[in-house]
Formats: structure tokens, C-alpha cells, sequence
């Protein structure tokens, strides 16, 4: 797809983000306003899958996994979007019994989710997982994995970084949400990271950094990264993105980590989000 049409496609994205947490009174549209541009650009124009070939053990395929798992929104938007299900089954979202839960399960038997990623701190080992079992059956196509920072303060994914650089796990994309914020604060008020990118070449990983609210650079940075895969290393891109992208009083605070808005305050968002290709 053109720069424009990905451009369309992620706000209305935003739009439907915006509907979903409202309605159902409780989300997460902080980071799932900010990760718009790049799984719109993931699932439309760089993912080496389709709905209709997906299967759930990912055979002959490219597959995702969401690790930080409370961006849902973002997900389910971007895989109805793309034809995964129906659109106006958004409008379900965390409701008793609906596919769309808060956190994706596999449970509910929505095509694409593998694993539920309630859990923090666990997706990429289950990439590197998937990523071993591509190798294992000769399946040429990648993994990729998003993951929030906040996630990297858990240590089972530093083992993980560890093992895939020491295997040569270098079928794995792994995409880093660095907006900096979590659900407490500040990412550095509540327990630094440090540099991040000087860490991942430390631990013998091949390194991207991208604007990840940019959409030609995140189209242009992801094709280098495919680029960069299997080449013996791993490959991550540590994305910069703003957390509530889009929406004026969302952005440069972390309040919106995981709180809803009304429905005057999301009127007020849906205002600067003109309406592109339908609302569901």
C-alpha cells in the first residue's frame, strides 16, 4: 500500500481504539494509540500473512505475537481492518463472552491469536520458541515479536535476549514500544533502562531505531530489518513512539496508560480524528 492509504487505514484505527475503550469503559488506549502507525504498517504492508491462509501453528507463514497483550485494541482494530473478523465485532470489545477479550487468549478461537500475553515479560520467549520451531521444519518466513519497555524491566526477557543471540535465532524480529512511559510514571522514575541500544549490541544483537509514529520511516525501517534477519543475529528495532498519538490531551503523559476516556472526552478525541474509511 502507498504511505497515504497506511496513513488513512491507522487513523481510523485510532478512531476505533478510541470507540472501544469508551464503550466498554476500561482499556489501555495510551499504547495503543501510539503502536497504530506501526501494526497498521505491519499487518497491511510487511507481514507475510493473510486471513485466509492463517493457520494456528503458523506453518508456511510469517507470525506475531503481542507481548504486552493490554494493547489489544491496536490489535483487534488492525486484524479486523485487515479482514481477520468481521469489523462491527469491535464493537464487543471486553464484553462477557465476547473474542475480544482484554487480553487476546487463544481461547475464543480468534484466528492469529497463538498464546494469550496477559502476562508481561513472556513474549519473547515465545517467539524465540515459534522462531526454533521455523528452523526445526525448514519454514523460511520470520517472527516478529512487540513488546513493551516497561516490559524489559522484567528479567526472564534478558535471559531470553541472551539465548537468542547464543543460538543464532536470527529468523526473530523483535519491536520495542520506547514510548517511555508506564502505567506508574516515567519509565527512569520507576526503574531505568538505561541505553537500550548499546545494551542490545552488548548482548550480540543487530539493532534498529525507527520514529514509530512516522509512517514512511516505520515502513522503510521495518524492510531493513527484514533485510538484516538471517544473518546469524537476531534483529530488534527499538521504536520511538508517543503514547496516546493522535489525541491532543492523551500524549506526553502516562494517565492514559490505562484509563478510559468518557464519552465527552472521547468526542472531544474523535473530533481530531476525521473519520477514513468507516466506523464500525
Amino acid at each position: 500500500m502507498h504511505i497515504f492509504e497506511l496513513e488513512q487505514i491507522a487513523t481510523q484505527v485510532r478512531r476505533d481504539i478510541v470507540r472501544m475503550v469508551c464503550a466498554a469503559k476500561s482499556g489501555h488506549p495510551g499504547g495503543s494509540l501510539g503502536c497504530a502507525d506501526f501494526m497498521t504498517a505491519l499487518f497491511f504492508n510487511i507481514l507475510n500473512s493473510a486471513p485466509e491462509n492463517i493457520s494456528q501453528n503458523g506453518a508456511g507463514e510469517e507470525m506475531f505475537f503481542l507481548s504486552n497483550g493490554h494493547i489489544s485494541p491496536v490489535l483487534y482494530s488492525v486484524m479486523a481492518r485487515r479482514g481477520y473478523f468481521p469489523v462491527k465485532e469491535l464493537a464487543t470489545f471486553r464484553l462477557l463472552g465476547s473474542r475480544l477479550q482484554g487480553h487476546p487468549s487463544p481461547n475464543y478461537d480468534l484466528p492469529g491469536i497463538r498464546v494469550a500475553s496477559g502476562s508481561l515479560g513472556q513474549g519473547i520467549s515465545v517467539a524465540i520458541g515459534a522462531a526454533l520451531s521455523k528452523k526445526a521444519n525448514h519454514d523460511p518466513n520470520l517472527v516478529y515479536v512487540l513488546c513493551g519497555d516497561g516490559e524489559l524491566q522484567e528479567g526472564q526477557n534478558w535471559e531470553a535476549i541472551m539465548f537468542a543471540a547464543a543460538n543464532k535465532v536470527d529468523n526473530l524480529i523483535l519491536i520495542i514500544d520506547y514510548n517511555q512511559k508506564q502505567i506508574d510514571g516515567a519509565l527512569d522514575d520507576v526503574c531505568s533502562l538505561g541505553n537500550l541500544h548499546a545494551k542490545f549490541e552488548a548482548f550480540d544483537w543487530k539493532v534498529i531505531e525507527m520514529q514509530g509514529n512516522i509512517m514512511e520511516n516505520v515502513v522503510k525501517q521495518m524492510e531493513e530489518a527484514k533485510k538484516l534477519a538471517q544473518k546469524s543475529k537476531p534483529v530488534v528495532v527499538i521504536m520511538h513512539t508517543e503514547m496516546g498519538m493522535g489525541v491532543d490531551f492523551m500524549m506526553g503523559t502516562h494517565k492514559w496508560h490505562g484509563s478510559p476516556p468518557n464519552e465527552e472526552q472521547a468526542q472531544i478525541a474523535l473530533n481530531q480524528l476525521p473519520e477514513t474509511i468507516g466506523d464500525y
